[in-house]
């Protein structure tokens, strides 16, 4: 049973298996990993209930944020063994409470004059749990795609990758808008489903099912881990 399965209608169901979409389009052979906005500001600074998180981290998703850290740090033990590129994104340092959402986003939160300032010193930050390691690249970026006015694309392209693995938050939001974006590309692109997360439980869901019929394959944990260690040992092994 998919994670989505509970809040489909029958009648969904049946339009999108009559409609033939949901097909799985495969993984390729280059694949760098993707690791969107694992932040302090979208987990908070501990794990705790969300309503607890919110609180005090506004964008903050709350335990299920921590939950998928966790698996991701399982995954990136499995890429760095393989030299895979791995790229961060985060928004850009020392943005403010007053600038974080910059852009149209101040227009639909209630919260945004809220003095937070003590909470956002290291909002920015990617998690300890994860922390990226020398080699790996940071993108910063001030909208929901990796991929929108940042050198992505063509760091992916220098690389020669020809698949990105998306793990982060959120699922609805920066995950969905980067996945569209890799798939315009023309990239293969897998969400990984343990290590992407979202504050909405249905926004999480829907997307998920959204992306998976028509711009990704949804694949578990344990299904990329596997692809991963089945890749040659030399594919992006560094320079003698």
């Amino acid at each position: 049973m998919a994670t989505w399965d509970d809040i489909l209608t029958a009648r969904d169901k049946q339009v999108f298996s009559l409609s033939g979409f949901g097909k799985k389009a495969g993984l390729g052979q280059r694949p760098a990993l993707l690791i969107i906005d694992v932040n302090y500001n979208f987990t908070g600074d501990k794990p705790e209930p969300i309503l607890d998180s919110v609180r005090r981290f506004r964008t903050s998703c709350g335990e299920e944020g921590w939950e998928a850290v966790y698996r991701i740090r399982e995954l990136l033990a499995e890429a760095r063994k393989k030299h895979l590129p791995i790229f961060y994104t985060t928004a850009e340092e020392n943005r403010s409470n007053s600038t974080l959402m910059v852009g149209g986003w101040a227009a639909k939160s209630n919260r945004t004059t809220e003095d937070m300032t003590e909470q956002w010193e290291k909002a920015n930050e990617i998690v300890e749990e994860i922390a990226p390691q020398p080699g790996d690249i940071i993108v910063r970026k001030q909208k929901p795609s990796a991929f929108f006015g940042t050198p992505l694309m063509s760091m992916l392209t220098e690389v020669h990758a020809d698949t990105v693995l998306v793990c982060g938050t959120t699922t609805s939001g920066c995950v969905r808008a980067s996945v569209i974006d890799a798939f315009s590309y023309n990239m293969k692109v897998s969400v990984v489903e343990e290590c992407v997360f979202d504050r909405g439980q249905a926004s999480h869901k829907i997307n998920l099912f959204d992306m998976a019929m028509k711009y990704a394959d949804v694949i578990p944990l344990r299904e990329t881990i596997d692809y991963v260690r089945g890749l040659p040992d030399n594919l992006y092994a560094p320079p003698l």
